[in-house]
């Protein structure tokens, strides 16, 4: 039988210790992943709300004889088209404090950007975070007749 040395048990610390910081940095990587892929189905919900709101344009004047006339979009109408899509599609219900963000509009006349804000709860650490982590996602759309 051997006697004990002033090294015995040491490697089970060591063994926590890194049991530890595995789950530590798996729990970081399932919230970022968390958050990640929550900020790509907002960005999906502006895409839709983008090309809906550039699909609202009204006919602007022919410049001259022979030309063709162009879509002008309407920045308020763009941004009531935006919170009208987001409001009726069935994917804003899976988002917390999802918003149209002011910043939604024309800056053109002819391009329609979409804003949205929403917050994520971010799975284990959400007790960290109880209002959830801010998310917003921009998309535009162009609207351009062609024959």
């Amino acid at each position: 039988m051997r006697e004990p040395t002033s090294e015995d048990g040491q490697i089970t610390v060591m063994i926590i210790g890194y049991v530890a910081l595995a789950l530590l940095v798996a729990t970081v990587v399932m919230g970022i992943s968390s958050v990640y892929l929550e900020h790509k189905r907002l960005l999906s919900l502006a895409d839709g709300a983008s090309l809906a709101a550039a699909d609202s344009y009204t006919l602007g004047e022919v410049a001259s004889e022979g030309g063709s006339p162009s879509a002008v979009l309407n920045p308020a109408r763009v941004r009531n088209v935006a919170a009208d899509f987001v409001a009726r599609s069935p994917a804003s219900a899976r988002f917390d404090a999802l918003a149209v963000a002011g910043a939604t509009g024309t800056p053109d006349g002819s391009t329609a950007v979409v804003v949205l804000t929403a917050a994520v709860h971010p799975p284990v650490v959400n007790f960290l975070v109880p209002d959830g982590i801010l998310i917003e996602a921009t998309s535009t759309a162009r609207s351009r007749l062609t024959r």
